[in-house]
């Protein structure tokens, strides 16, 4: 059972948990599933009319800024291998596969002026090797491959990209909606607003800090509301599909779970991280989170300026934007812990971290090959259980968890991380009446994971780029998901332990 430590903060009880895993099966009708994005493996960037992205831009014009010096050029090479990735999906025996579709694939010039026939032949054949093989697809719409012709007129801070947004969903769900029942239309808005506009962590690396953010969210909001209320009113009704949206979170906690200070600080991180877009869809009131505002407000004005940087949105589109994802989609990789109040001393200014006023830090949990990704299982039951607190138990399905490493074969970290995470999702599903639905591991092979090129892996499958031919070879943890997705229940097989931690 659960013991936690619980601090009052308004009439939300905030419970930091520390659990026992004591459940291996999952429920009835528990779905699972793998996860990869149209530019991390696809490759062929510029053939057969597919034009340019922001991240073949970038990397074709700052290579610098890749870790390894590699890009996406040729990648996994999914669009010549699909069929071998299909092969290995069904191996992987699961239920349903997350991939993304490429808009300048599919629409060279990323307006409606011209569809690329190209792009629609290459997903109707993958969707339909898909369901010859029994496996669901579940398609994101946008997984941060701009087409760097919409970049040119300002990307996603240009209010048109409502518009542009809107004529590519439609496009996608007229030539593939009868084949597709699962829909996200943005894969982790935080990421493609505070780390591609707000920074120049993600493309197109504007690093306009505290402000293009900020102008980013709200077009990224209002065009997903535009797409959402496209399918519910024009195609839901004879496609029979769901569609919904992929949020991102590190989950915020205090380092002193009595320090009531810590405690509250923390609640404004996880407003800022994840209610900055889950609030405007998920609850009663709409509109982005009252503390965001408030925050963004009194450091604009401590700045000098006319007005805040972050404005609520208007009532048309606060009514606009409410309900509109069927699912709420959860990314959850680690957990950061809040230290005490003040500017965070890597918070450029002005800026979304220093706009939050918390100091955080990484040093909780175990390590992975990535900085930023410490192994906090107890953290992601927490995250599900605030979800639920918050946004009036929603149905949730986990779109992506996963963890890096450098390539190894026998990756027992990756195994304990799954096994110890997926422990915290039966725990929240059985203690707490979190209405958790399925899940999907990130990712099925080794691809080109963004900024850190193939330097961080995060596959069950290894891709030795190395070899023109790109084998991509199972790891031990391709077993685990295997023998999980057979049996629906964790396995207890001793070979899945680190033979360091075998009794």
């Amino acid at each position: 059972m659960a013991k936690a430590s619980c601090i009052i903060i308004g009439l939300l009880a905030l419970c930091y948990s520390r659990t026992a895993a004591g459940y291996t099966k999952f429920p009835e009708g528990f779905t699972f599933g793998v996860a990869t994005a149209a530019h991390q493996i696809e490759g062929a960037w510029n053939v057969n009319g597919k034009s340019e992205n922001v991240w073949d831009h970038l990397t074709h014009t700052r290579p610098e800024m890749v870790a390894d010096l590699t890009n996406g050029d040729i990648a996994c090479d999914s669009y010549n291998r699909y069929h071998e990735d299909v092969e290995n999906l069904v191996a992987l025996g699961v239920d349903f596969y997350r991939f993304s579709l490429s808009w300048s694939r599919i629409l060279p010039t990323g307006r409606a002026d011209f569809i690329n026939p190209d792009g629609i032949r290459y997903y109707n054949e993958l969707l339909d090797l898909l369901a010859a093989n029994n496996i669901e697809p579940l398609v994101t719409l946008f997984h941060w491959d701009l087409p760097q012709s919409l970049q040119d007129l300002g990307g996603w801070a240009n209010p048109k990209m409502i518009d542009y947004f809107r004529d590519y969903s439609d496009i996608c769900f007229r030539e593939f909606g009868d084949k597709i029942k699962s829909w996200i239309t943005f894969n982790e808005p935080y990421e493609i607003c505070e780390d591609a506009y707000g920074d120049d962590k993600k493309a197109p690396a504007l690093d306009s800090h505290g402000v293009g953010n900020y102008l980013c969210s709200d077009t990224l909001l209002k065009a997903h509301a535009e797409s959402y209320h496209l399918y519910n009113d024009t195609y839901r009704a004879t496609q029979n599909g769901r569609i919904m949206i992929s949020i991102n979170s590190i989950w915020y906690e205090p380092s002193d779970p009595e320090n009531a200070e810590q405690v509250a600080l923390a609640e404004v991180a996880n407003q800022f991280k994840f209610g900055w877009f889950a609030h405007p869809i998920f609850t009663a009131e709409g509109g982005y989170p009252s503390v965001m505002v408030e925050n963004v407000a009194r450091q604009s004005e401590a700045e000098g300026l006319p007005k805040p940087r972050l404005e609520q949105i208007d009532a048309h589109w606060i009514q606009r934007i409410k309900g509109t994802s069927d699912f709420l989609g959860i990314n959850h990789y680690t957990t950061f812990l809040v230290t005490g109040a003040g500017v965070d001393p890597t918070a450029k200014s002005p800026s979304w971290l220093k706009d939050i006023g918390a100091v955080t830090t990484m040093e909780v949990g175990g390590d992975s090959a990535s900085e930023w990704l410490r192994v906090v299982p107890t953290g992601f039951a927490n995250l599900l259980r605030w979800c639920k607190s918050s946004y009036n138990d929603p149905p949730i399905y986990i779109t992506e968890n996963g963890f890096s490493d450098r390539g190894t074969l026998d990756d027992y970290g990756r195994i304990k991380y799954y096994n110890d995470y997926l422990s915290e999702i039966l725990n929240v599903i059985n203690d707490d009446g979190v209405k958790v639905l399925g899940y999907t591991a990130w990712t099925l092979m080794d691809n080109f994971e963004w900024r850190a090129g193939f330097s961080e892996r995060f596959g069950f499958f290894y891709v030795n780029i190395t070899d023109p031919a790109l084998p991509r070879t199972p790891k031990l943890s391709a077993e685990y998901y295997r023998q999980l997705t057979d049996t629906r229940e964790l396995p207890q097989d001793e070979r899945f332990k680190d033979p360091s931690m075998r009794k």
